[in-house]
């Protein structure tokens, strides 16, 4: 195989490898690529040495492509000859050199040496020889147009190198040569096992690269599949980085979580918790570089992102049982309820084995303590409390360890983000709680967390998540006078102190939902002609519900509550007439637009009667 190369060829090739490998961050400052020119420069002397191509290249370059027909097994041909031998070896320097050229973002340069090798190898491309070096190179060749935004094109050399790796194995099936064993002598070859480690790594990578392109092409199904694959190879070859893999599992368990497919994603979710621990624990290899102690901030913000994702599941899986559960008014329906619970049985007899076949990760131990996180959590539809309180927890734990490192000073974003999701998880539990006063507290919880954030936050920088919060705030303020007014009710005389904390409520209700209002104004202080899409269902809300506030405060003096009517009926009456002026708001607020209707024509006879009644005291 390599038997005619002189000493001299060899030993410059591996010196080109081995400073191909040099960190940048270890080269001169000034000089970051400095072991990439060394590198080029011997490959370029290897070259020389090795004499020039083949004849007939520039006529197989013609010919060459991304997307090229699969060869049969009677037209594959073997590189066997002297002329061949030294094709396939200047195929070999073409691709470090094309390589080398990316990795110092000479992208051009790049591409013509990796077209370059693809054309000097591809009649014999299917060969034990070449299939390794051809794949790489179009992998790539992939890359490279991905970063140049060219999808397509991407995808038609990744997908080649797919149908190559799948033709091969089909036909002839034996682990082939690594490219480096062109420039070994006969004894340093590799062993069966190692070549077919490492043209197995090669298409894990192709795997890989093909579920980021699908990504980009918004073919959502189809790039989880392929980094379900990815996932699923890297631990059969036990070629994984714990930190990498455990966050793309989990990113993954999003795709699965937004399908309504739990059961998959408490799977990705628990995998990425069980390789997440073994960080630190396991030996460094070429493919798992790093431990814990030299990675502390990535170690602690894959956690916290990690912790998210489950937040997500919790939260997703509590608010889907809601949405099945609840009447058209929001409440919990017993009847669906029921039907759920007898259905339950039927879910677990059906899907559990089948399912779980299909995103199985790992096998033996790493098996079984998957399953053993998997246990402790459930994936079907909570139907009570107590499952919904039990989803509601591991939540509410995950929530306070992405805190420890999305903390307000540094991610305020993400901060938010988290304590929304952790007033989303107190705010679903209520629907399950059948106690109104245990409710009021699990709303008061949200209160407790949300209007901090408004005094922290400058409301000029972030004025959108500022509404977000003013609006969940006023919302969860509404919900709590409605559940003391509920609770009013039941009373035979209701005392003060319920009267004047239902009014209290309302305030406040009110007080946050006009800084809503307000933050639509424009500089000088005008509320818009127009309100922008984004927020025009939000604003009708707004003024739907501060209508409907001032229309409940609770008052002994007559000319305050005629004071509270009008107000009351100037808020449905924009309503009505800005749905007017603008059909689009009518579809938004379909509901409320209706009741604002019938407001408009009820309250002013209500108003006159009051007025009449007044005049006689």
């Amino acid at each position: 195989m390599a038997g005619s190369l002189g000493p001299e060829i060899r030993e410059k090739f591996q010196a080109a490898l081995a400073l191909s490998r040099v960190e940048l961050h270890k080269n001169p400052e000034k000089e970051p690529y400095k072991s990439k020119y060394s590198a080029r420069a011997l490959l370029e002397e290897v070259r020389a040495l090795l004499g020039p191509a083949p004849e007939d290249d520039d006529e197989r370059a013609a010919d060459d492509g991304p997307g090229d027909q699969a060869l049969g097994a009677a037209e594959q041909r073997d590189a066997e000859g002297p002329g061949e031998q030294r094709a396939l070896r200047l195929a070999v320097i073409e691709f470090h050199l094309g390589v080398n050229h990316i990795d110092t973002e000479e992208l051009s340069a790049g591409e013509e040496h990796l077209v370059r090798c693809l054309s000097l190898l591809r009649p014999f491309r299917l060969s034990l020889g070449c299939v390794s070096l051809y794949i790489q190179a179009q992998n790539n060749l992939g890359i490279l147009w991905s970063e140049r935004e060219e999808i397509e094109t991407a995808r038609s050399y990744l997908e080649s190198s797919e149908a190559l790796y799948n033709q091969y194995m089909k036909e002839i099936g034996s682990p082939p040569l690594d490219p480096t064993e062109h420039f070994l002598p006969e004894e340093e070859r590799l062993t069966e096992q190692e070549r077919s480690k490492r043209f197995e790594k090669v298409y894990t990578h192709n795997l890989y690269y093909l579920a980021q392109v699908y990504q980009h092409m918004e073919m959502f199904e189809k790039a989880a599949h392929y980094c379900h694959s990815t996932l699923k190879r890297q631990l059969e070859h036990n070629a994984y980085h714990p930190l990498e893999w455990a966050i793309n599992a989990a990113t993954l368990s999003q795709f699965y979580i937004n399908k309504l497919c739990f059961m998959e994603a408490r799977h990705c979710l628990s995998a990425a918790n069980v390789i997440f621990g073994q960080t630190g624990k396991i030996p460094a290899t070429e493919d798992n570089p790093e431990a814990e102690g030299d990675v502390p901030e990535l170690y602690h913000q894959r956690k916290g992102e990690i912790a998210r994702c489950w937040i997500k599941y919790c939260l997703t899986l509590l608010q889907n049982a809601q949405l099945s559960m609840q009447d058209n008014i929001g409440e919990l329906d017993v009847d669906k309820q029921s039907e759920l619970r007898a259905l339950r049985k039927k879910e677990l007899d059906e899907e559990e084995s089948i399912r779980k076949r299909a995103v199985q990760f790992g096998t033996g131990e790493l098996c079984d303590a998957i399953s053993a996180v998997e246990e402790k959590v459930r994936y079907l539809r909570p139907l009570d409390f107590e499952e919904a309180r039990e989803l509601f927890l591991l939540g509410q734990h995950y929530v306070s360890e992405a805190k420890e490192f999305f903390q307000i000073d540094g991610y305020v974003t993400d901060h938010i983000e988290v304590v929304q999701d952790h007033s989303a998880l107190f705010k679903v539990l209520a629907f399950f709680e059948t106690d109104m006063e245990r409710r009021c507290k699990m709303h008061k919880r949200r209160i407790a967390m949300l209007e901090p954030l408004i005094v922290d936050l400058n409301p000029q920088y972030y004025l959108l998540v500022n509404r977000q919060i003013q609006f969940e705030i006023a919302h969860t303020y509404y919900d709590m006078m409605d559940l003391k007014v509920a609770i009013a009710d039941k009373l035979r005389d209701p005392d003060s102190h319920i009267v004047k904390k239902i009014n209290s409520l309302n305030k406040s209700a009110l007080k946050y939902y006009q800084l809503f209002l307000d933050s639509l104004r424009d500089p000088n202080k005008v509320f818009p002609e127009h309100i922008g899409e984004d927020v025009l269902r939000p604003a009708m809300l707004a003024k739907f519900r501060v209508a409907r506030l001032y229309g409940r405060i609770i008052t002994s003096d007559p000319k305050k509550e005629l004071e509270n009517l009008a107000t009351s009926l100037e808020h449905y009456r924009f309503i009505v007439d800005y749905c007017d002026t603008h059909p689009e708001a009518a579809q938004e607020i379909e509901v409320e637009l209706e009741l604002s209707k019938e407001m408009v024509s009820l309250l002013p006879t209500k108003m006159e009667r009051f007025r009449a009644k007044m005049a006689l005291t």
